[in-house]
């Protein structure tokens, strides 16, 4: 069934994941006369049973999140019902029972008004989204909501911020509870066929700490399954000096860290550059996290696609795909709204490129050249770039920045868009890839869904109008492995060497080091100055 178990891991993950479990809720269709989804449930849910014994179907994922962090969610009700707790301590206690508890948090109106059935929501806002609970549209197991009491949300006592004290953590815990055991077994266990481990978390503070040591035990447990990061960071720019190089050391770290034993590492931030057609509060969550999730979202959507008339991309498929060279984990993640009435995205290449002679890769049928489309392809520029790295076209031009890169490969995912008619005669794919690698041209792989994506009432209205129609809008994102990212890491080691301790500095600024050779290996930016023919 390649089911995908999901974490989550901090507040900015669980914003972002909300959105994400909103969106597959949205693919259930209640009529029978309507077209099925083409999204496979199965993969992120899983059935069990309620209070009354009635059908469930839940997320198959584990929420983590401080002391504070849930809001009004509680870990029991709706479909699931605990025991009375005071019965319960009274079996271990014979004494009385004092009972203390923090004020409840008031549900959102948008919550009880979902309670209330199919009836017109009140419109949520920045200043009515106040935890990621208040606009979720989903239920979750009990096993799902894991509330961390060591730490509390917003604490500036005990800030829940340095990485080492996330690895501590997650050090106590295990031992305490051995988290493998109690959280991700019984999901895993109850896997037909695990496709992977898709993990959301904060890279930039403690929980990139807590994280590093989650993969490591995932890895030693489930050595053969795909483990996908994605890694969020805040904007570099905001914040005290302290703070920012803080977060800096903490990305170097989790990156040195995480990517070598993951599957692969997707570093995720608010572009510095945002195109006019996104208008969003840059200093709320839920809008920032709307508008990564919308891109996360339509990039793993071929992980969950139906086999059958659509073409699956699992997530060992992108993995060996990006992974050109056996060591290229860390992948750049971009992406483009599309406008509807033209059907196009917003950039300068259609859909598919048009063809482009090349005298590097010889034909099948032995011709010295053959028309090339997937330089194009490769080159294709998209609106938003949400790794950190590419300049804002403010600061340099798009075309100068790819001028200054090599892509060692790419996967795309576009949705909402007619694919293509495959062309009479066209070399068959895996033939053409094998090529493509013999002649050092990038490996391209795309998949395609008709499906839009849904803008629910639950995400925010940071769209122009005129980017979505019937409440979807079309997506086109892409993956990808380049010269970029050697030049990043060279940046992080560069502020490693001056930050960070004596006792971790060579380790951490070795790792990173390893990391940038891994996207220079075989390629020279001088050597494409002439013609190869």
């Amino acid at each position: 069934m390649h089911e995908i178990v999901t974490l989550q891991l901090g507040q900015r993950a669980n914003y972002l994941a909300t959105h994400f479990w909103n969106t597959q809720e949205s693919y259930f269709s209640y009529d029978p006369t309507s077209e099925p989804s083409s999204v496979d449930h199965d993969i992120h849910f899983r059935a069990g049973r309620g209070r009354s014994g009635e059908d469930t179907y839940t997320p198959r994922t584990l929420i983590y999140d401080l002391k504070g962090g849930f809001g009004s969610l509680r870990k029991w009700g709706g479909l699931y019902e605990h025991g009375d707790v005071e019965e319960d301590l009274k079996k271990l206690w014979n004494g009385s029972v004092v009972k203390q508890q923090d004020p409840p948090v008031t549900r959102s109106q948008y919550q009880e008004a979902l309670d209330e059935g199919p009836k017109e929501r009140p419109k949520l806002s920045v200043q009515t989204v106040k935890f990621w609970s208040d606009f979720s549209r989903v239920f979750y197991h009990p096993r799902s909501i894991l509330q961390i009491n060591e730490y509390e949300l917003g604490s500036s006592i005990l800030p829940f911020e340095q990485w080492d004290g996330g690895e501590e953590l997650f050090s106590i815990l295990d031992k305490e509870h051995d988290l493998l055991d109690r959280d991700v077994r019984p999901w895993a266990e109850e896997s037909d066929q695990m496709q992977g481990i898709q993990i959301f978390g904060s890279a930039d503070d403690a929980w990139g700490g807590f994280a590093s040591r989650y993969v490591e035990s995932l890895k030693d447990e489930y050595a053969k399954t795909s483990i996908w990061f994605w890694g969020l960071e805040n904007d570099a720019g905001q914040g005290p000096s302290t703070k920012q190089l803080l977060r800096t050391v903490n990305v170097a770290q989790s990156l040195q860290t995480i990517s070598s034993l993951a599957s692969m590492y997707i570093p995720l931030a608010v572009p510095p550059y945002l195109p006019p057609y996104v208008r969003m509060d840059v200093t709320s969550q839920w809008h920032v996290s709307g508008l990564l999730s919308m891109a996360v979202e339509s990039m793993t959507l071929p992980s969950r696609q139906k086999s059958g008339g659509i073409r699956q991309g699992l997530f060992r498929n992108m993995e060996a795909a990006l992974n050109v060279n056996g060591n290229q984990k860390v992948a750049d993640f971009q992406c483009s709204i599309v406008d509807p009435s033209s059907q196009q995205p917003n950039t300068n290449t259609n859909w598919k490129s048009e063809a482009i002679k090349d005298c590097r890769t010889p034909a099948a049928d032995g011709r010295d050249l053959v028309y090339e489309d997937e330089i194009e392809k490769a080159d294709s520029r998209l609106d938003m770039s949400f790794s950190t790295g590419r300049p804002s076209q403010t600061a340099l031009s798009i075309r100068q920045w790819e001028k200054a890169q090599h892509v060692f490969s790419k996967v795309e995912s576009i949705r909402g868009l007619r694919p293509p008619e495959r062309e009479m005669g066209e070399e068959d794919e895996a033939i053409s890839r094998k090529r493509r690698r013999l002649a050092s041209l990038p490996i391209v792989e795309q998949f395609s869904n008709e499906s839009p994506y849904p803008l629910l009432d639950s995400f925010p209205e940071i769209l122009a109008a005129n980017m979505s129609s019937a409440n979807t809008t079309a997506i086109r994102g892409s993956l990808s492995t380049s010269t970029q990212i050697s030049k990043r890491m060279k940046e992080l080691q560069n502020i490693v060497s001056r930050m960070v301790n004596v006792s971790d500095r060579e380790t951490l600024s070795n790792g990173l080091g390893e990391i940038a050779g891994a996207y220079e290996e075989g390629w020279d930016s001088d050597s494409d100055g002439g013609s190869d023919c």
